[in-house]
Formats: structure tokens, C-alpha cells, sequence
């Protein structure tokens, strides 16, 4: 039987279908990720292109069929994160966050995953948010919702990190191991351990963070396999 389905959604991916329709993936927070056609969106009169774009927060109301793809039947603006688009390398990360979900998705089901990316849009709008800071949190969440994330709490050997004390990060055990010589020290877990339990916003009032970014950065891309 078919229905009809109201939700706020994310373009993750547009492709132009035919003459003037477009096949749109959205990521919507109680659905999960959605395939969709927009027919004649690409025309100059088209009520649904504005409700659409990519880097907004959308609702949308789509027509489920038998088939895979939806039909969408509205759609509506609701916030659009135009700060994005005046920054380069915000904006290319958020194309790299698109496409990071996009994939994820794909194979896992997971709801938090709209969450994700709405908040991260939101931190990539705020320009007095370092984007490095941006980048570690997303990846570090990233890998948490696919079922890898970082531990923070103990070692290889079992043994809880501790200040004062180096390690380095085995890559084949995705663990901390323990080296007097190693490039991580408890700033580094301290500022890890908050980025997976605050927002960006909130890891940007860290004094002196600036001088672990790289390193954390570094690390979170190796634990996202990215």
C-alpha cells in the first residue's frame, strides 16, 4: 500500500535523471537514508527545486511506491547554512562530510547519522570555529557510529591511560600503547576524550588546543579510515 512520508532531510547526493528530473540520496533522522526522484526540478518554474539544495536542513514530503525510490511531492527550506559557502575549505570539507555519510549509510543503519550531519553543518557555518576542530570531532564521531571508535579509557596492555605518561597509536589494534618516547600525551587523550562527548562549540573554548589539533586530526582520520 502506498503512503505518503513528511521529514526534515539532508541532500547527500544529486544526479540529473533524464530532461529535467533529479534522483536525490537525502539522510533523514527517523527513515534513514532515502532515494528519491524530483521530477521536472530542473525546470526554470519548478516548485520543489528551492526545498533541496545541499547544505540545508530540508522538509520534504515524499509518495512511497512499490518500488525503491520515493516520489517527491514538497518540499521546503528550512535552515540553509550559507556561511559554508564563503570558505573554501569549509566548504570542500562539507562536500567530504556529504560523501563520508553518503557512504556509511549505505551499508550501516543508523539513525544518529542525520544527527551527524546536521551538527556538523551547523559547526561548519560558525566561522569562528577552528575547522580542525570540526574535522577531528566528525571523524572521531564517524568512527563511534560505525562501530570503531577510539578508546581513550585503556591501553594495549589493559591498563587506563594516565597523565604524565606517552604513548603512540598501534594501527593494526587501533589501541594506545604505551612509549616514553611516544607522540601522545594526556593533553592529547583529554582533548580526544572531550571531542567524543561535546560539540564543537564547546572544544573551541580549549586553551592551547590549537598546539595538539594536527596530532588529533591525524589520529582521527586513521580511526574513520579515511
Amino acid at each position: 500500500m502506498s503512503q505518503s512520508l513528511r521529514t526534515k532531510a539532508i541532500v547527500l547526493k544529486r544526479t540529473n535523471y533524464g530532461e529535467a528530473d533529479r534522483i536525490l540520496q537525502v539522510i533523514t533522522p527517523d527513515h534513514g537514508r532515502l532515494s528519491v526522484i524530483a521530477r521536472s526540478v530542473r525546470k526554470e518554474k519548478s516548485r520543489l527545486a528551492g526545498g533541496i539544495e545541499l547544505f540545508a536542513i530540508c522538509d520534504i514530503v515524499v509518495h512511497l511506491g512499490k518500488g525503491d525510490i520515493a516520489t517527491l511531492t514538497g518540499s521546503k527550506m528550512n535552515k540553509f547554512f550559507a556561511q559554508i559557502m564563503t570558505d573554501y575549505d569549509r566548504l570542500q570539507f562539507a562536500y567530504e562530510v556529504l560523501k563520508q555519510i553518503a557512504r556509511a549509510s549505505e551499508s550501516v543503519d543508523e539513525p544518529d547519522f542525520y544527527a551527524l550531519l546536521a551538527e556538523c553543518l551547523g559547526a561548519l557555518n560558525d566561522l569562528e570555529i577552528n575547522l580542525k576542530i570540526i574535522q577531528t570531532w566528525f571523524y572521531l564521531r564517524l568512527a563511534e557510529l560505525l562501530g570503531s571508535g577510539l578508546n581513550t579509557a585503556t591501553d594495549a596492555s589493559g591498563m587506563k591511560l594516565v597523565e604524565d605518561a606517552q604513548y603512540n597509536f598501534d594501527l593494526a589494534d587501533q589501541v594506545f600503547t604505551f612509549n616514553e618516547k611516544g607522540r601522545y600525551n594526556s593533553e592529547h587523550i583529554k582533548i580526544l576524550r572531550l571531542m567524543t562527548h561535546n560539540p564543537p562549540a564547546i572544544i573551541a573554548k580549549i586553551s592551547n588546543i590549537d598546539d595538539y589539533l594536527d596530532d588529533c586530526l591525524r589520529l582521527s582520520q586513521i580511526v574513520a579510515k579515511v
